[in-house]
């Protein structure tokens, strides 16, 4: 059995983390760390924990574990990392970006592989230490690497939009249910700060023409939206792309043939095919010389807890769907 440990347990991501390992067949959750909640039992801030474990969140780490999840802000990733001595022989799986980048990817012993397995898999397999994706990072990318493979990219214009789960569980303005009602909002719009960990990625693949970062040049332009629905991520990107549809629609199918979640459909995708699983689907459609790619995840899942779960399989030597075989409520 896996020995994993939570520090952060109480936001969306830590909640959907807990309900994944408890219902891992080979983990065993040795504790959840929440300064604020320690004492509690988990079904006190997770309701529907209630029946599920009795365990308790804690304020005590304890490094008698094989694998760590941080589910903690940005920023506080690497501070817990200074102040808590957890053994090199932990890995350490940080849900926060601060070790998505590669100018960031080390610290002290530890060096941290990216982990969107669609495009680091082999080295995850190997890696002691993962950076998992940001959601609209991973939605956006999982749209643009067969063609960033192929090396046709240029100029990106992406549209998205998340679910309130997606701007974390404390109450802001924005984040109030008679506010989201009825309600849509763009924002940070052209500055996102997945836009770098994207451009890495594409980068990553498209090496000989890569794209720029600084908002000069050839680049991802980027404007998230606030949606009236509680989770989940939908992605609209357009390219101009000369190759014929069905030349595209085939760099989709060899790009993903071999991925355990990201799935080609040739018929248009909704948001509700993929919410409450670890499934990321995508469609393309063209007009002229305009190329549309609509992607679409859960973001508590596929774009955060679901992907990390994928990443510890695929650390441990497990296949890369167990404990990961959810079902959409599609009604």
């Amino acid at each position: 059995m896996i020995k994993a440990g939570i520090a952060g347990g109480a936001g969306y991501t830590g909640g959907e983390l807990i309900r994944l390992l408890i219902n891992h067949p080979d983990v065993e959750l040795s504790f959840v760390l929440s300064a604020s909640n320690a004492g509690n039992p988990l079904s006190k801030v997770h309701a529907d924990l209630l029946g599920e474990t009795d365990m308790r969140f804690t304020n005590q780490l304890s490094t008698d574990i094989d694998v760590l999840f941080l589910c903690v802000g940005h920023g506080d990733a690497r501070k817990f990392l200074t102040e808590n001595a957890v053994p090199d022989t932990v890995k350490v799986i940080d849900l926060s970006q601060d070790f998505r980048l590669a100018q960031n990817a080390s610290f002290g012993n530890r060096t941290f592989v990216y982990g969107l397995p669609e495009l680091n898999k082999a080295d995850i397999r190997k890696a002691g230490n993962i950076a998992n994706p940001g959601c609209f990072a991973t939605a956006i990318q999982l749209g643009l690497l067969p063609l960033a493979k192929a090396g046709i990219l240029g100029d990106v214009y992406t549209t998205g939009i998340t679910g309130s789960t997606g701007a974390g569980q404390g109450l802001s303005n924005t984040s109030h249910f008679s506010w989201r009602a009825n309600n849509i909002q763009a924002y940070k719009s052209l500055s996102h700060q997945h836009i770098y960990e994207i451009t890495q990625s594409i980068n990553q693949l498209q090496q000989e023409d890569p794209l720029s970062v600084s908002g000069e040049g050839r680049g991802v332009r980027f404007v998230p939206w606030r949606g009236d629905f509680t989770r989940g991520i939908y992605v609209s990107s357009v390219i101009d792309c000369g190759l014929p549809l069905e030349e595209i629609k085939k760099l989709f199918r060899e790009f993903y043939q071999d991925a355990a979640f990201t799935h080609f459909s040739d018929t248009m995708i909704d948001l509700k095919q993929v919410v409450n699983t670890n499934k990321c689907l995508v469609h393309v459609e063209k007009q002229g010389n305009k190329l549309v790619v609509h992607s679409a995840i859960d973001n508590l899942l596929k774009g955060a807890s679901g992907q990390a779960v994928q990443n510890m399989n695929l650390l441990f030597g497990l296949t890369e769907k167990t404990g990961l075989k959810l079902k959409a409520n599609y009604f």
